[in-house]
């Protein structure tokens, strides 16, 4: 009879244990949403911002993690991009070790850190140096591409079948074995397919395969996406819709197809949001973009061809463009037409000297899905002279000290930055003064400025702050209410004007407290600004400051 009642009640409680698990509902994946061309990057059910650094490419192996976090701390970072290479999960063909993921994943948790998964297999800034050996010196299972001339290229081709296949299988696992270790925790948060893709010196590949894929006429995704030049047919093969621009649209719909099959793939075993990075061709923003001259590599998600990854890779959900153009008015350029309605904006990677960092409040202002300067290691490798001389705190400190200020109210940003109430403007190489338009104001933005008094006025001072021998102010601005904003910024003047509704009318701040927000996006104030600190209209120091401002008319 005891042994009967022990089995009843074992049951018994077996099943309200099923029961409540059942009740429990299973954790939400991250996922993009968009909404009036505005995205959030959702993650825990919430948007969140990604504060971010990039790890060298050398850096992901255990016992280099060290480094890597001690940099991310001392940047107030919140993710960790960083690569998993093919040939480091499967050196054997058929035999997959897991191991540096497992660590991965694990000390990430320990410090409090998402991560980003950068997926280096078929290529790796275009090259096949971390696929797996077995892979690239293999020519006949494996095909390069081959060049106009007869020549191999150094670039695997994206028609070599069973390099397909075999890069789909080794990425499927990699998203079966986090979804296995991770999707109870969602500490991997995004996963990058390949990294900056296309062939340098090649337009695209001319073996027999791609020939024959060339003469045929152009699918009614890529037309319906990327429309031929004017005057051009409307329907054709590539050469006769696209002439000029024909061998660079082909390249990217071969090669944003093969990532399509790889992405879909994996998103079918697990799905988590996708990307593909970048290495920008000059923009051209306010004229035609010129057909590919060997000057940037084809085939890769250059902003003139983002369509094409639209139409022929649904499974990624945005191409992020990877800034290394110091010039302010090519990364404005760049910010702007890789913005659009069908593509979130987000900054991959970024070089990590100081005059980047700045760009940081132009590129979370302007409602992207988060930032990642590359090399936020203390690896003791220098990125110069595309990042910084520095290999110490001193390349990390620029960014710390806007991350600083973002950390804690990163996800009440991202959520204004979803309803499309974030600006962000960043100084010039010029110095000049700039207007950022918003509902109902315009934000009058200066730099160099005194703290105290108008230059116009104080002719006989010439002088400038220190710290302000090169660009370095920035400001991102949230419109939180018709007259109230959230402003977060350094080394910059703010005045506000009335517009639109309240264009003519007298104003003035009614209230300016400077604060910060707690983690729970709660506002505390730490003073009120009146008088000096406002008749010069708001002039934001070295150091980050968070301003909460009440515009009043009269």
């Amino acid at each position: 009879m005891k042994t009967v009642s022990f089995r009843l009640l074992a049951a018994s409680l077996l099943l309200a244990v099923q029961a409540a698990h059942a009740a429990t509902p299973s954790p939400e994946l991250p996922r993009i949403v968009g909404k009036d061309g505005h995205y959030a990057l959702m993650v825990d059910g919430a948007p969140f911002l990604v504060l971010g650094g990039q790890a060298q490419n050398s850096s992901n192996y255990p016992a280099a993690l060290p480094k890597v976090w001690a940099a991310l701390k001392d940047a107030h970072a919140n993710t960790l991009e960083i690569p998993v290479a093919w040939e480091q999960i499967e050196p054997k063909e058929g035999t997959f070790d897991f191991g540096y993921v497992d660590k991965l994943v694990q000390e990430a948790r320990e410090h409090k850190m998402r991560l980003v998964l950068l997926w280096f297999g078929t290529w790796k800034n275009t090259g096949p140096a971390y696929a797996p050996e077995w892979v690239k010196f293999d020519n006949k299972r494996f095909p390069r591409m081959i060049a106009k001339d007869g020549k191999t290229s150094y670039c695997l081709s994206p028609f070599g079948t069973a390099t397909l296949a075999a890069d789909k299988k080794a990425f499927v696992a990699l998203m079966e074995h986090i979804r296995k270790i991770d999707a109870d925790k969602r500490t991997v948060i995004m996963v990058q397919v390949e990294n900056e893709v296309g062939t340098y010196g090649v337009a695209r590949d001319y073996a027999a395969r791609a020939q024959a894929a060339f003469g045929q006429p152009v699918p009614a995704s890529v037309l319906a996406h990327q429309p031929p030049p004017k005057g051009r047919a409307k329907q054709g093969t590539w050469s006769e819709v696209y002439g000029d621009y024909a061998d660079q649209y082909f390249h990217t719909w071969a090669i944003a197809s093969y990532i399509e099959d790889i992405a879909k793939a994996g998103r079918a075993v697990y799905d988590l949001p996708m990307y593909v990075n970048n290495a920008l061709r000059e923009p051209h923003l306010n004229e035609a973009t010129p057909p590919w001259k060997a000057d940037f590599a084809s085939g890769g998600p250059t902003y003139d061809v983002i369509g094409i990854y639209k139409a022929a890779a649904p499974h990624i959900d945005f191409a992020g463009p990877d800034i290394y153009m110091p010039e302010s008015n090519k990364v404005s350029a760049t910010l702007q037409l890789f913005q659009r309605p069908d593509n979130p904006l987000m900054v991959p990677e970024m070089g990590n000297a100081a005059g980047y960092a700045r760009y940081v409040y132009q590129i979370i202002g302007k409602g992207a899905l988060g930032v990642a300067p590359f090399g936020i290691d203390y690896a003791m490798y220098s990125n110069y002279p595309l990042g910084s001389k520095f290999t110490d705190h001193r390349m990390v400190e620029p960014f710390a000290k806007v991350y600083d200020v973002f950390a804690p109210m990163q996800r009440v940003w991202a959520k204004w930055a979803y309803e499309g109430r974030t600006y962000g403007a960043a100084e010039g190489d010029d110095r000049k003064p700039q207007t950022v338009a918003m509902n109902g104001w315009d934000a009058q933005l200066s730099f160099r400025e005194f703290q105290f008094g108008e230059r116009e006025y104080l002719k006989d001072k010439n002088e400038y702050a220190e710290g302000t021998e090169h660009p370095s102010g920035g400001v991102a601005i949230a419109q939180i209410g018709p007259d109230e904003f959230v402003l977060v910024g350094q080394q910059i003047r703010v005045k506000l004007s009335g517009t639109g509704p309240n264009a003519g009318k007298p104003a003035m701040f009614a209230r300016v407290e400077e604060g910060h927000f707690d983690a729970d996006g709660k506002w505390i104030m730490e003073r009120n600004w009146n008088g000096d600190q406002t008749d010069y209209g708001l002039n934001l120091p070295a150091t980050p400051t968070v301003l909460k401002v009440r515009m009043g008319t009269y």
